[in-house]
């Protein structure tokens, strides 16, 4: 966690990058869960990724989540202000509440989704779009059925296909394509 009014965020994003990846090669396992927004951001995303393959394994959640950190079962920082950068955290050192956190922790991990799958790149709405495409319906139904525009549709599909990686081609159909990832991300 940072406080207010760091003056660098970017170097220290990579100072607390590089802290992590030396941890995760010394042997550290970590648990991490985080909100889908933050897929939204490629920066963001793409050092998840990278933390993810280097042993940080990452889940993915839909609903607001504060930021808890669980160490060894023995102390967890909550943090005192729901706020990016907010300044202070409260220290659990007691062992029943530290049970309790991990218990809502080991709950919300079970529930998340994984964040390695191409599918989980999309925000809640492409998946909405997506959903309802491989249910058949074309852009026309799904604009009806979210109360969007055709326009705001086919935003929506460009950017399931962009993070799908699915470029334009006269060989595939890259709506079934989508589908099919989208089938194979939902069936685990």
């Amino acid at each position: 966690m940072h406080p207010v009014g760091t003056p660098d965020k970017g170097r220290e994003e990579q100072k607390s990058r590089r802290r992590v990846l030396d941890a995760l090669r010394r042997g550290m396992a970590m648990r991490t869960i985080v909100h889908a927004s933050v897929l939204d951001d490629p920066r963001k995303a793409a050092r998840i990724r990278e933390l993810h393959a280097s042993g940080d394994l990452h889940r993915v959640v839909d609903e607001p989540i504060q930021q808890v950190l669980i160490f060894d079962r023995a102390v967890a920082f909550v943090r005192m202000t729901p706020v990016a950068y907010a300044p202070g955290a409260l220290v659990i050192r007691q062992p029943s509440l530290i049970a309790v956190l991990v218990d809502l922790f080991e709950r919300t991990w079970v529930g998340a989704r994984e964040v390695t799958e191409p599918v989980q790149r999309l925000t809640a709405r492409e998946r909405e779009v997506l959903e309802l495409i491989a249910e058949g319906r074309s852009n026309s139904a799904v604009a009806r059925e979210l109360s969007i525009t055709e326009a705001a549709v086919g935003k929506h599909v460009a950017g399931v296909f962009a993070k799908l990686e699915l470029p334009a081609s006269e060989d595939v159909n890259r709506r079934v394509l989508a589908v099919l990832a989208y089938l194979r991300g939902t069936a685990r």
